[in-house]
């Protein structure tokens, strides 16, 4: 049962893997910190860099912080 209840938790679309690293979900700290969508994408993308897509996040990261810089100037 707890091998079966790891790979739910694996397989979770809502709650994956890459997002359950720390002490607290990633959307937890997003919401709590009221982070717009243009921040929140930027810290989903950094959170998860290590344990998903690597430089890709690294890259989307980088678009929206470009988008946020855009519209702050």
């Amino acid at each position: 049962q707890l091998r079966e209840a790891k790979v739910m938790a694996e397989n979770d679309p809502i709650s994956p893997q890459h997002y359950q690293q720390g002490k607290i979900q990633v959307i937890d700290f997003i919401t709590d910190q009221k982070f717009n969508w243009l921040e929140g994408n930027i810290i989903k993308y950094i959170s998860r860099y290590k344990t998903k897509n690597g430089v890709e996040d690294l890259k989307k990261a980088q678009f929206y912080i470009k988008r946020l810089i855009d519209e702050n100037s």
